[in-house]
Parts: structure tokens; C-alpha cells; sequence
């Protein structure tokens, strides 16, 4: 019977393979982070932000990845680049707005909870509407990114919502981190041209937001997307904070000489969001073709895909502890809590992420909203809030 299941599921589990093993790359923004430490931690909000940053990245990359893999399998998007589609362009334009949206509503917050927690001034706040602009305006690269991964796994008979959201994320969390010691360091520089160079892409994405709203705002699916994105939209402003303080915590517990876990530290919320990605995208799809009922019951249907995402984030965390042989720091501490850590964070981050992911598929379904819109935004930064959590709680546990 297992092997049945096994043979019926390979090409499954070696799609999801080959989608987790790009994480590997997140490990280069942990070592982006490592290297550029100084200027990383040069403010509270600097680190604060960070997660925030990947939080919004994964709503913006999430909700274009939902959207194109059910519309590749739909046919109502086509393969190519160059898509003239009235629905791609009304699809570019709802990413440029929420790019806009989602920068103005988390920095807002940032900002707000730096004048709370940390005593910032309104001479502080102003840096963080800068920064955040900034960057989200750069990462604004990551939709060709995105179609040209898309492209390339349709046309070479890869599942979409297998392989997508996963290479776009690992990919993205490289691009944005790059971006965003970019900023930190031409902001911290004081130099003129520099400020210049990092206000520009703003006035930009504020440019593109208007355009777009000027030119489909009468248009049902941006109005509707715009209305449903506000959901993810104030979900991750309310969970940045919780992430930001999560990864403040864990930089003091783990201390100087054990850069290893912040190495892996953006490779591991990058897996948990995978699973989240590939449970929720695949039964979208299966509620649009109708092939499964909008009941969480149905679960049990789904248990194959949800199994194998599992098991293929399992082996990339065993993969992680053999390669953290060669990171710098390896051995400034217990190597088998070390192996610990990194097994306790697999299994019960991934175990939660599973359970809400399909419920928000079916619950967003039921109620006649576009699943796309929600599940990966939310679930991928109720992902990387989760793993911090379980990672900060697992470290506390055994002593670090």
C-alpha cells in the first residue's frame, strides 16, 4: 500500500525537491546579513525591520505566484513573457498598488511601535517610511523574476503550484536582503547623492500606484484583489513587530561566534513558507477544478501532497544541519542541540503551518473570496512568524 502511494506520488516529491533545494540560496542572504552585520544592527528598527521586509516581499511575491499558477492552469494567462492579456496588466498594476499599500501601512506601524517600544523620535520615524519605500520600490524586480520563473516551470511540464512559489521565494529573500543592505548602507553613508539614489525608486512606486489606480479602478478584479488584500495586509502589519522582536531575542541568546544560526535563520523560514505555499496553492486549485469539496474534511484527500511537502522539507532541514559543517561558527556550540534545534523547528512549525493553511484555503473559498489573494500573503509571513517562534522557544528549551 505505502509503496503504491510512493510510486503514484515520486514525480510529486521530486518536483518539491527540486522546489525546496533553491533555499540553499537563502543561505546567501544569511551570509548578505552576517557579512554586513554592523550596518544590519546599527538601529533597533534596522534589525526590526528586516523581517518585515521578507513578511511583505512574501505577500507581494506570494499573492502574484497564486495568481499565475492557478491562471497558467486555467489558460486565462499564457506562458510568455511578453503577456498582453487584459488580466496580466490588471494583475502588474494590483502589485504595483499593493507594493505602495503594504509600504505605507508597515512603516506606519514600524514607525509607531518604534516610538513605543524603543523611545524613537519623529527625527527616527522619518528613516523608516525612507528605508521601507526604498527597498519594497527595488524588490518591484521581482515580477519579471517571478514570470520568468513561471514561464520556465509551465513550459517544462513543472507544476506551478509546486514549483513557483518556492524557487520565487528563495530567489526573492537573495534579491530583497541584497536591497536592503544596499539602502542601509547608502542611508547610514550621509552622502547626498546616495540619499537621492534611495528617494527616487519612492517617488517611483508612488508614481506606479497612481497610474494604476487612475487607469483600473473601475476594473472588478483590481477593485476586488485591492478589497481582499487588505486582509494579509494588516495581518502581517500586526505580526511584523512579533517577528521583529522574535529575531531581536534570538540575536541575543545566540550571541557573538554562532553566526551559524543566522546564516540559516532566513533558509529556514523560507522552507516552513514553502509548505505553506504547496499545501495551500494545490488545493486552491483543486477547489477551482472542483476536484475536491470546500469541507476541511477533506483533508484526508489531500494527504499524499501534504505528507511529501513534508518530507521534502524534512530532508532540506537535514541538509542545513550537514552544511552548517562548513558555515563559520559551527563549532562555538553543542552540535547536538544544534540538531536538535533545527529538528524541533521542522516538525512543529511545518505541523502548524499545514493545519491553518488548508483551513484558510477552504474557509476563503467558502466565502466566496479568491484564495489566491490570501493564502500564501498570510501563510507566508504567518510562516516566518511561526518558525522565529518555535525557533526562540526550542532555543530557550535547551539552553543555548
Amino acid at each position: 500500500m505505502f509503496l503504491k502511494i510512493w510510486q503514484n506520488n515520486s514525480s510529486f516529491l521530486k518536483e518539491t525537491l527540486m522546489a525546496y533545494s533553491f533555499s540553499v540560496l537563502s543561505i546567501v542572504a544569511g551570509f548578505t546579513i552576517a557579512l554586513n552585520s554592523p550596518v544590519f544592527t546599527a538601529t533597533s528598527w534596522s534589525v526590526a525591520m528586516y523581517p518585515a521586509i521578507l513578511s511583505s516581499r512574501g505577500i507581494i511575491c506570494g499573492l502574484l505566484s497564486g495568481r499565475l499558477s492557478t491562471a497558467l492552469h486555467l489558460g486565462t494567462i499564457f506562458p510568455r513573457v511578453f503577456n498582453y492579456s487584459r488580466e496580466f496588466k490588471i494583475l502588474i498594476n494590483i502589485i504595483f498598488t499593493i507594493t505602495f499599500e503594504i509600504s505605507l501601512i508597515v512603516s506606519f506601524f514600524l514607525s509607531f511601535s518604534g516610538v513605543i517600544l524603543w523611545r524613537l523620535t519623529i527625527y527616527d520615524v522619518m528613516p523608516i517610511f525612507l528605508v521601507f519605500f526604498s527597498t519594497m520600490a527595488f524588490s518591484l524586480f521581482l515580477i519579471l523574476v517571478t514570470l520568468v520563473v513561471s514561464i520556465i516551470s509551465f513550459k517544462y511540464g513543472l507544476n506551478p503550484d509546486v514549483f513557483l512559489y518556492p524557487v520565487v521565494s528563495a530567489l526573492s529573500d537573495v534579491i530583497v536582503t541584497f536591497f536592503y543592505i544596499l539602502v542601509l548602507r547608502a542611508f547610514f553613508s550621509g552622502s547626498f547623492y546616495n540619499l537621492l539614489l534611495i528617494f527616487l525608486p519612492s517617488i517611483i512606486l508612488l508614481l506606479l500606484a497612481i497610474n494604476s489606480v487612475r487607469q483600473y479602478s473601475q476594473e472588478k478584479d483590481f477593485r476586488k484583489t485591492i478589497k481582499e488584500s487588505i486582509i494579509p495586509l494588516f495581518f502581517v502589519t500586526l505580526i511584523v513587530n512579533v517577528s521583529g522582536v522574535f529575531l531581536n531575542n534570538i540575536t541575543k541568546i545566540i550571541g557573538s561566534g554562532r553566526n551559524v544560526l543566522l546564516l540559516v535563520y532566513p533558509a529556514l523560514m523560507a522552507i516552513v513558507g514553502d509548505v505553506s505555499a504547496v499545501v495551500g496553492s494545490t488545493a486552491t486549485t483543486k477547489l477551482s477544478l472542483g476536484l475536491v469539496k470546500p469541507h476541511f474534511s477533506t483533508i484526508k484527500e489531500h494527504l499524499s501532497e501534504i505528507f511529501f511537502s513534508w518530507f521534502a522539507s524534512a530532508i532540506m532541514f537535514l541538509l542545513f544541519i550537514l552544511l552548517s559543517f562548513f558555515l563559520p561558527g559551527t563549532f562555538a556550540f553543542s552540535y547536538s542541540k544544534f540538531i536538535f534545534l533545527l529538528i524541533t523547528t521542522n516538525v512543529f512549525s511545518v505541523l502548524i503551518i499545514i493545519f491553518i493553511s488548508y483551513y484558510l484555503a477552504i474557509a476563503s473559498f467558502k466565502r466566496g473570496l479568491n484564495p489566491d489573494n490570501l493564502i500564501i500573503p498570510i501563510m507566508s509571513s504567518l510562516s516566518d512568524n511561526i518558525t522565529s517562534f518555535v525557533l526562540l522557544t526550542t532555543l530557550l528549551i535547551v539552553g543555548w
